[in-house]
């Protein structure tokens, strides 16, 4: 009623009344103002890392080639993501319901063999291989893997089992191929889902003439990507949202690093009186523009200063206190952008104890989650394609075909913080039902079945040297 009123005196009055009741309907932080301005940038997500994703790859490259906390956060990610390797412990069962003991210990065997020269170079073993791959995935955004199996020209395998993984940069596949039903370089169906890959034969940057691709079918292919979005078919470094940051942090370093060398390196200065005090050489040149050296040492005294003449030092002001904590704020944005520990990427563990378990606990669920992704996407594909291969050369009669790729895959391991406290807490855990001893066993990252045996041959070995250490009658 009050805006028809209005209207009816200023209609300009009342349609910008009107405009502005509109405006606070909606989102504040969707509408621009005088000192925020709002991204009008959208697209799809294809569209998005066509356009960034090969120069933030190329821009993380060179901040782990030349700056230690790029380097130092990336270690600390694949350390807690992969560790020392990601290994399988297979739980094949038979119809009966029973585990396939003897067979997953066949497989365990030629698991481990393989693990020595699992890739087509032979550079790397698996653990090495894994390591390899993860880094490439946070560091580039994804890294791809072709399982080769067979016999193949040139190509020996170097173990029991005929099957090798080639890895690939994310270089390889052309962001630039795209036409109908293929996607940067991948081949879709109408669904979206990945019928193969092209992928150059050399490393682009060596490529002497065209038409060096080839299609790699997707069941040969593992991809491993950093994804944000639904839809998206290539992955983005872990690097790509705190990459100012870390420039920043460079820049700021390096500028308080000269400033310290150039303080350092002020002695002092002689303060001259009045030039009348002065006398004049035979060349009628006063001796107050006299070039003098004093050599500086601890405890020295000036007696040779001339009359007005006095000694004075510059104030360096370096090093500069307020940069510690600056460092420290911008460390903890950084790592939480990143997705590491700040403790870890920083080295500082100074913080309360209860602050440095919840820091700890927390970032063990995060690592958890990129762990699930990296055997997800990489690790499990590799793990059943080398069980397909093994189960054509052994024979496997009477087992479930439904868990034949059944397995527990470890992780790295959440280190104690009280072990005496923890290790009682699993300890009632186990007798109240809450957990099995295999189920701690695989937590620790450890493999069930070969600590069982291990205790068996321990029980066996003492009980042994118990009987011949026994007194005769």
């Amino acid at each position: 009623m009050l805006e028809r009123l209005i209207e009816s005196v200023s209609p300009k009055w009342a349609a910008q009344r009107a405009r502005h009741r509109r405006i606070k309907a909606s989102y504040e932080g969707a509408e621009p103002s005088r000192t925020r301005s709002i991204s009008s940038m959208g697209g799809s997500p294809n569209q998005l890392t066509s356009r960034s994703a090969t120069k933030l790859r190329n821009e993380a490259r060179h901040l782990e080639r030349n700056l230690d906390l790029a380097r130092g956060a990336l270690d600390v990610l694949v350390a807690n993501v992969v560790g020392t390797g990601v290994r399988p412990e297979p739980q094949i069962r038979q119809r009966n319901g029973e585990m396939a003991t003897e067979l997953n210990e066949q497989i365990q065997e030629l698991w481990e063999d393989w693990a020595h020269k699992p890739e087509v170079t032979w550079t790397h073993d698996l653990y090495g291989m894994q390591r390899l791959a993860c880094r490439a995935w946070l560091r580039d955004g994804e890294v791809f893997g072709q399982m080769i199996s067979g016999r193949r020209n040139g190509l020996d395998h170097g173990t029991r089992v005929p099957y090798s993984v080639e890895l690939i940069e994310s270089d390889w596949v052309p962001f630039e191929v795209n036409e109908p039903g293929v996607v940067q370089g991948i081949a879709v169906n109408e669904w979206g889902r990945p019928r193969g890959y092209w992928v150059h034969k050399m490393h682009p940057n060596d490529l002497v003439g065209l038409g060096s691709l080839k299609r790699v079918e997707a069941d040969r292919m593992v991809h491993l990507a950093l994804r944000d979005r639904i839809r998206q078919m290539r992955g983005v470094t872990a690097f790509a949202s705190v990459i100012n940051r870390l420039k920043d942090i460079k820049d700021i370093e390096e500028s308080e690093r000269v400033a310290a060398r150039v303080a350092a390196a002020m002695a002092g200065y002689i303060k001259k009186g009045e030039p009348a005090m002065y006398g004049q050489d035979a060349t009628g040149r006063n001796d107050a523009s006299e070039y003098r050296e004093i050599d500086w040492e601890p405890g020295i005294i000036f007696d040779d200063l001339r009359p007005g003449e006095e000694v004075g030092t510059i104030g360096s002001q370096r090093p500069n206190n307020a940069l510690i904590p600056f460092r420290e704020s911008q460390l903890r944005a950084f790592a939480a952008g990143f997705g590491s520990s700040y403790s870890s990427t920083s080295k500082d563990y100074n913080g309360t104890f209860s602050a440095q378990r919840q820091e700890l606990v927390e970032q063990h669920l995060h690592y958890g989650v990129l762990h699930s992704q990296f055997v997800a996407q990489f690790h499990r594909p590799i793990y059943e394609r080398f069980i397909d291969v093994v189960l054509s050369m052994v024979e496997a009669q009477g087992i479930d075909q439904g868990t034949i790729y059944n397995a527990s895959h470890s992780r790295p391991v959440m280190p104690w913080v009280d072990p005496v406290k923890e290790a009682k807490a699993l300890e009632i855990m186990r007798d109240r039902g809450w957990k099995s001893d295999s189920q701690i066993v695989r937590e620790r990252g450890e493999n069930f079945q070969r600590t069982i045996d291990q205790i068996r041959r321990d029980q066996d070995y003492k009980a042994a040297n118990e009987v011949s250490n026994e007194e005769p009658n």
